[in-house]
């Protein structure tokens, strides 16, 4: 496996990736968006989820594709982006067709980042606007960190954020992810190196190296002392052609990677998710085998992403934690 041109998610070819923020609010929202339908699916392992039409994605429900795929902040509030994305798809034509009438299939994910400081008392929910926004500047290149629905991502000690990473295998398929790192528990061991380096690709965040020492016996840092709401959503992409079966356990695989980049992960206070998406490019050439080849990619991708999103997050005006960069960076 080696990285995809760009190293993100869009290096599926097809997918756009579009952000929207509002710096004032400490908020965002982030879009994935098909060129045509795509299988999607999705496995929920954390204890506090909130999510918009994941049902649906069962493999024995009517509708086996979807349109567009959207993370945001905001808690229950920012499910609403999905509806200002749905709009923007209805207005060009896309969707579900049912009796003329149509649809966009829209499923939809969020994290808790309403005590991440901003503007938290707005009268209008921002959300649907954010929504619209982030499908509009839908693109094959985008921000990562503090961007979309990673601008009030917070971890345990420092600033969470947007990531994506990509590989490509022997085989030819291209897997990519899309996370919002905004965990109870910690990216980082002692010293800033990252839980995930043992997955790094070519210095992609810091080339540190892994863990030297911690206490295996000892209860990680969390935020649970001060900053109570959390929750990690990421998006695991192939050109592989899946059945909503198939890209099921995609997305089951893809939480091995959570779990090695974020201790503790899949936690009562987290709302854990992974959708898994599938473009259906490139058939498998070995039924048997590229499966699980392509569940390792998306664990590898997704560890790789989570420390990407919070190695890039900047730092802005009220932020409540420090960024990587300034705890353990240069000068930090």
């Amino acid at each position: 496996m080696k990285p995809g041109k760009l190293n993100l998610i869009t290096d599926v070819a097809g997918l756009l990736v579009g952000n929207a923020e509002d710096h004032g609010v400490k908020t965002g929202a982030t879009v994935l968006v098909g060129a045509r339908p795509f299988v999607a699916a999705v496995h929920v392992m954390g204890g506090a989820p909130g999510t918009r039409e994941t049902d649906l994605l069962a493999p024995d429900r009517l509708v086996q594709e979807v349109d567009a795929l959207v993370l945001a902040g905001g808690s229950a509030f920012g499910l609403d982006a999905a509806s200002g994305v749905a709009d923007g798809l209805r207005a060009k034509g896309r969707g579900f067709d049912v009796g003329g009438q149509t649809v966009p299939i829209v499923p939809g994910a969020i994290v808790f980042d309403l005590l991440s400081g901003g503007e938290k008392d707005w009268v209008d929910n921002p959300y649907k606007r954010l929504g619209r926004e982030a499908l509009a500047a839908a693109g094959e290149r985008f921000s990562l960190g503090t961007a979309g629905a990673g601008t009030g991502a917070t971890t345990a000690e420092i600033k969470g954020g947007l990531g994506s990473a990509s590989v490509v295998l022997d085989s030819g398929h291209t897997v990519g992810a899309l996370v919002v790192v905004n965990a109870v528990g910690a990216v980082t061991g002692p010293g800033g190196h990252f839980w995930a380096a043992h997955w790094e690709m070519g210095g992609e965040f810091g080339g540190l190296g892994p863990v030297a020492w911690f206490d295996p016996g000892a209860m990680p840092p969390t935020k649970l002392t001060a900053r109570n709401g959390a929750t990690t959503v990421a998006i695991v992409a192939t050109d592989a052609r899946l059945t909503q079966a198939e890209a099921t356990r995609l997305a089951v695989a893809a939480h091995d990677g959570m779990a090695r980049a974020i201790v503790p992960s899949h936690t009562p206070y987290d709302g854990d998710l992974v959708f898994a998406a599938a473009t259906g490019d490139r058939p498998l050439a070995d039924p048997a085998l590229d499966p699980l080849r392509l569940g390792h990619a998306g664990a590898v991708c997704l560890a790789r992403a989570i420390a990407r999103g919070v190695y890039a997050a900047t730092p802005a005006p009220g932020d409540v934690l420090p960024t990587w960069t300034e705890r353990f960076g240069a000068g930090g």
